[in-house]
């Protein structure tokens, strides 16, 4: 092929290299994490993001490094984290109380709804001071689920002018109505931030200490400055990561860990009983006091986040300068996509790597907070999920609260063999069918 050909082929496409070792992974995140901190623009991601001015999406660069110090600083700062304590244990006393009726009634129950709504009420009152189970919300728990999985997909989804340079992209977007899709989204969307904005702006609207509310005072603190400013587009944005982001992510975490856990009785049997052993068999509640006492708990998040990456794929980087990578040379303006689902199952790493083991982690220091190459859920390094603490809370004590209260069977005289495991989703990767289980009184 002669060489100017070449050249005019490869400046069609974009650039892609795909990570699939821990090895690898650890030489982009922690050795080159500077040089590949930067991230892709696609159409999806700029509207939905407001041209950038969120945490997850925006580039490196000044900008990016001031939101990301208010985000964890002052968002999702442990001591912030821990203010929002009693939202997650309310909403999760009335998933058990909701469970409870259930087991009354031995009827089954979509456990994929239940976790999704669990995580929309706690995201709901924390960023956005909102009650989904109050008749006067603007909007239904199954609209919400609509959006967000609408919203996720289209974040998710590359358009033919993100891969294809030139006219050719953009006018196969056009025909496929592409952009059309992601700008309907983003319109029902900035209506709904908008209005959750109006609310907060009324006289009596920053009663509670929720995410909205403070980003409006540090708008207001901001309003002066020489230098960085915020506005209303700022605030969209940080909604945008949390709403789409904090909702999706743990709901799927959950799910997988209990069809998981029913999948494989002996690790729920062990559960169970570590969990009320300590705890003792007469709780009338569980709180996140008793998170850190539980630690066969621990290892069974750990091996779901192994065997199910809610983000198999995390957010991709694009290199900004050249660099070297297991001896291949990497262009800048490159994107460097991870595949922390193959990572997390490699047999030159992992003992039975398709088998759910929890006892796997036992004395191991391998751990899913961004220090160890094989177990990255959250990223690593500066481009790392600054909300992990408040996911992973919500996680541990929903999960700890239906092991403890409940047993779990399957409807209908299913057998465990025809629990279906198929997966489905781009962004994110969600259970395609519902877990529907039946909550029994505790032996």
């Amino acid at each position: 092929m002669p060489r100017s050909r070449r050249l005019v082929s490869t400046a069609l496409f974009v650039p892609v290299v795909v990570i699939s070792s821990s090895e690898a992974a650890e030489a982009v995140l922690r050795t080159h994490d500077l040089e590949c901190c930067s991230r892709p623009k696609t159409f999806g991601t700029r509207k939905l993001s407001y041209g950038f001015k969120d945490i997850s999406f925006s580039p490196y660069g000044a900008y990016w490094r001031e939101m990301r110090k208010i985000a964890v600083i002052e968002l999702f700062s442990l001591k912030k984290v821990q203010s929002f304590r009693y939202i997650r244990e309310e909403e999760v006393d009335f998933v058990v109380k909701n469970l409870t009726e259930s087991c009354l009634k031995q009827s089954s129950v979509d456990l994929s709804k239940t976790f999704f709504s669990l995580t929309a009420s706690i995201i709901g009152r924390v960023a956005l001071g909102q009650n989904f189970h109050e008749s006067g919300f603007i909007i239904d728990q199954e609209r919400i689920k609509t959006l967000v999985t609408d919203a996720v997909e289209a974040l998710g989804t590359f358009t033919f002018s993100d891969i294809f340079q030139g006219g050719v992209g953009r006018f196969v977007d056009l025909m496929f109505q592409r952009h059309k899709k992601i700008n309907k989204i983003f319109k029902e969307l900035d209506a709904f931030y908008q209005h959750v904005i109006d609310d907060h702006l009324k006289p009596e609207g920053r009663k509670n200490p929720d995410i909205v509310s403070l980003m409006l005072d540090m708008i207001d603190k901001h309003e002066n400055a020489d230098s960085f400013k915020l506005n209303m587009d700022n605030l969209k944005a940080i909604l945008m990561n949390m709403f789409l982001g904090g909702i999706d992510t743990s709901s799927i975490i959950m799910i997988w860990a209990m069809t998981e856990l029913v999948r494989n009785p002996r690790v729920m049997k062990k559960a169970q009983e570590n969990i009320r052993t300590i705890l003792g068999a007469k709780r009338e509640r569980i709180t996140e006091d008793d998170l850190n006492k539980v630690d066969y708990l621990k290892l069974i998040i750990k091996e779901t986040f192994r065997l199910h990456p809610p983000v198999p794929f995390i957010v991709p980087r694009e290199t900004m300068s050249h660099i070297k990578i297991k001896g291949y040379d990497i262009p800048p303006r490159t994107q460097i996509q991870i595949n922390v689902w193959t990572i997390g199952r490699d047999p030159k790493r992992w003992t039975d790597p398709e088998d759910f083991i929890p006892e796997r982690f036992t004395n191991s220091s391998v751990d899913f907070r961004g220090q160890h190459f094989d177990l990255l859920p959250f990223g690593s390094g500066r481009r790392m999920c600054p909300a992990m603490s408040m996911a992973v809370a919500t996680v541990e004590l929903g999960l700890m609260n239906l092991l403890y209260f409940f047993d779990w069977g399957l409807p209908n005289g299913m057998e465990i063999g025809e629990i279906d495991m198929e997966e489905f989703g781009n962004l994110t990767i969600v259970k395609k069918l519902p877990l529907q289980l039946v909550p029994l009184r505790r032996c």
